[in-house]
């Protein structure tokens, strides 16, 4: 079915970057016959709207500016306030970490900003008909975190007593928190006036005090002690 004979969706963008925001307006409009029911740049503005209108999709980035919520309580937020809403996260923090945490968070599909246009399409399309749309190059890599046990929220599992076992200080503890709430270590440094190095340096010190690896390795450990 052509484009042109698909039914038109009203959606609502959030999204910080001007002209990231304006390419997907015109994108949305000109190419797949969509409307934009409202363009917004802080979660305020999008709340204040879903007052007095409903579309059938928002489309919202995953990592706001600095002084925003993050991605998690974003969405924890909509499903909380607003559960008849369909939502779609289109992140540049694309990967199988942050994908599961939006899914658990309430996020009914996710793709990468590096993503071709008609995969944008496609997630719109699926998500308004009531079906989820997640990134098929990170379904396989996020398979092994969705099938372990997880907590009630994001960061929970990881509570104080690991300050005692693994001896971390008060600081590498809440750049872990960050992580597990999908946040960058560019977006953790701005959020704690600490520079990307610093924040690096606490990560990986963290990670060498617990034995871990990787990222997965991280949410491995908040999943089974959720």
């Amino acid at each position: 079915m052509s484009d042109a004979l698909l039914p038109r969706l009203r959606v609502m963008l959030l999204e910080d970057l001007v002209l990231v925001r304006h390419g997907m307006e015109l994108l949305l409009k000109q190419e797949y016959g969509v409307d934009i029911a409202g363009s917004f740049c802080t979660p305020r503005q999008l709340f204040d709207a879903l007052k007095e209108d409903r579309p059938d999709v928002i489309v919202t980035d995953y990592a706001l500016g600095a002084t925003e919520t993050d991605g998690a309580k974003l969405l924890r937020s909509l499903h909380l306030h607003h559960p008849r809403v369909r939502v779609l996260v289109v992140s540049s923090h694309c990967n199988a970490a942050t994908m599961a945490v939006a899914q658990k968070a309430g996020a009914h599909g996710f793709i990468g900003k590096a993503e071709h246009d008609s995969e944008l399409n496609l997630a719109i399309r699926a998500v308004a008909a009531g079906r989820t749309y997640f990134s098929r190059h990170l379904t396989d890599l996020a398979s092994p975190i969705n099938s372990i046990h997880r907590s009630d929220e994001p960061g929970k599992g990881l509570g104080d007593e690991l300050l005692d076992t693994f001896k971390l200080s008060a600081r590498e503890h809440e750049v872990l928190r960050c992580l597990l709430d999908g946040m960058s270590i560019t977006a953790i440094a701005k959020k704690f006036s600490r520079s990307v190095t610093t924040i690096s340096a606490q990560k990986h010190s963290a990670f060498r005090k617990m034995g871990l690896c990787n990222d997965r390795e991280l949410f491995k450990v908040r999943y089974q002690r959720g």
